[in-house]
């Protein structure tokens, strides 16, 4: 094309009109060098030669309904933010029974091998939460410890029954001055030793506690009801973290594509501005712009490369992924659901189902009943025992003897120095601080309700909004670009178009992400009753 302006340039200063074929050559090589810039490919650019000089315009209603969309087991190529599959397989999620984290948690990595990224595995919502749910080392602990208070009950229960003891030892005794005595009567043995058995029986039993036996069976039965709602608190909040950890996974490789997407716009039009320059027609001003936003833009991508791969560690390690598996999501960004309580409907729900609110009720209980145990140390105890011995000298001949004991024991505190009701207090100011701890959590737990249903419903209408503010984009830098190329607009509205578009996707993006969290945070906070069986 250079030599073509040369030569249009050398005619036309031949001539004796040299001014008037200047401006005519002026002219014709910004024409020419327009016609090459719109015969290149332009990524998602409307042509400016042999199109209409505008798009229609964008018709969006952003009050229209929200696409009911149910997580679809395979990305489609409409979804905002559908994945290609790894490897380039399909985009069902592969089989995880093989991905086991090591038998013996308490072996570490000894090599740099041992712990590189070598498998990248594609894995649904579902199939997250299902193996968080089985996988999660806080949700073992919590079962451990149900499990635990288990056997504390059953040790507070094993004193409603008596206590049996036995022994038995057997005694040789062959002491010195028989040994003499023998010697000096003649006998071939020692006339004094002996072999004794001695063995006895003993049953004890607390007749009466004044309450602390009792007092302690209920207050190990509530902390057992205490540690079974804490394994299910932890399981809704472990479901909560799964889902949200995936969301950022989600966000974050949509990113990326919404990032190399600004990245080959603002590459476009910095290509643009340098032809622009070379025919004359813009300025090392616009050159320099267009170079600012390329460099901003490919800032915005490395950032979200980063972000992705923060994400994906984080969600391997939340499933105890062994050290060489990392995770990509399989899922769409899309909706997932509909709410389908009204705020009022949901805050009572929840606060009748929080198993948050019943485990302080539990941990109220557990004080009251070890205050009783503490004043129960002042009451009359009353134990009863009974012993049965035999002994037997295993030297003669005869039948060994036995013998047999019975008794009671009664017993009372006079003083103490006050430390049975110093006790005593402290559980009863346990059981105040439940009680305000009671009142202060349903505030905390409306407001829960309140914040991401007010969250769920601004997401639901942004999503609209967004969805038609990405097609007014759009267009907006198609017009901006056939403005540029006709020479009535700069590369300047084109920079900000791009700009203008790159922010509409992120926040479409960030309203179906947002809408996704906020209803996710309801169903953990409010356990909805279950469906009606046909």
């Amino acid at each position: 094309m250079s030599s073509v302006l040369h030569g249009i340039d050398r005619a036309a200063s031949q001539t004796p009109q040299a001014s008037n074929a200047a401006r005519r050559s002026r002219h014709c090589r910004a024409w020419i060098c327009l016609a090459a810039i719109a015969a290149a490919p332009l990524s998602g650019t409307m042509s400016a030669f042999g199109q209409p000089p505008a798009p229609p315009p964008v018709t969006c209603d952003p009050n229209a309904p929200l696409p009911q969309i149910e997580r679809p087991s395979a990305p489609t190529s409409k979804d905002l933010g559908s994945l290609p599959p790894p490897g380039g397989t399909s985009g069902k999620a592969a089989d995880l029974s093989a991905l086991t984290p090591p038998s013996s948690s308490l072996q570490v990595p000894s090599k740099p091998e041992d712990v590189a990224i070598k498998t990248t595995q594609s894995i649904t919502l579902d199939q997250a939460i299902d193996l968080v749910q089985r996988r999660n080392r806080d949700l073992q602990i919590a079962a451990l410890q149900v499990e635990q208070q288990r056997f504390a009950l059953r040790q507070a229960r094993a004193s409603i029954y008596p206590t049996v003891s036995t022994n038995a030892g057997i005694t040789r005794t062959d002491s010195a001055q028989s040994a003499i005595t023998a010697k000096q009567l003649g006998l071939p043995n020692r006339p004094n030793a002996s072999n004794n058995f001695n063995g006895s029986v003993q049953l004890n039993y607390d007749v009466f506690t004044s309450g602390q036996r009792s007092a302690s069976i209920r207050s190990a039965e509530a902390a057992l009801r205490s540690s079974e709602k804490a394994y299910q608190t932890q399981l809704r909040q472990v479901r909560l973290d799964v889902a949200n950890d995936y969301y950022d996974l989600q966000q974050a490789d949509e990113s990326i594509k919404i990032a190399q997407q600004a990245v080959e716009n603002a590459e476009e039009n910095l290509r643009v501005a340098q032809a622009r320059e070379t025919a004359g027609l813009g300025t090392r001003f616009d050159v320099l712009q267009a170079q600012v936003l390329l460099a901003d833009r490919r800032q915005q991508l490395i950032q979200a490369q980063n972000q992705q791969q923060v994400s994906r560690r984080q969600l391997a390690q939340r499933l105890t992924f062994p050290e060489t598996v990392t995770v990509v999501s399989a899922d769409p960004v899309a909706i997932v659901g509909e709410w389908p309580l009204s705020l009022e409907d949901s805050i009572v729900q929840a606060l009748r189902t929080r198993s948050e609110l019943a485990q302080v009720l539990d941990q109220r209980d557990i004080a009251l009943q070890n205050r009783r145990v503490a004043l129960g140390s002042l009451g009359p105890q009353l134990t009863f025992n009974a012993n049965v011995a035999l002994a037997d000298d295993l030297a003669d001949n005869n039948l060994g003897a036995y013998g047999y004991g019975v008794g009671a024991e009664a017993s009372k505190t006079i003083f103490d120095g006050g430390a049975a009701k110093a006790i005593a207090t402290q559980q009863q100011l346990n059981a105040s601080i439940a009680e305000t701890q009671f009142g202060s959590f349903k505030n905390v737990i409306r407001f829960q309700v309140e914040q991401n249903y007010y969250t769920l419903q601004a997401s639901r209408e942004r999503i609209g909004t967004t969805r038609c503010a990405i097609e007014q984009a759009e267009q907006g830098l198609n017009l901006a670009r056939l403005r540029r190329d006709f020479g009535v607009g700069t590369s300047l509205e084109v920079s900000n178009a791009t700009t203008d578009l790159a922010q509409a996707r992120n926040n479409y993006l960030s309203a179906i992400v947002s809408y996704n969290r906020a209803l996710s945070a309801l169903r953990r906070f409010v356990d909805l009753p279950a469906a009606p069986q046909p």
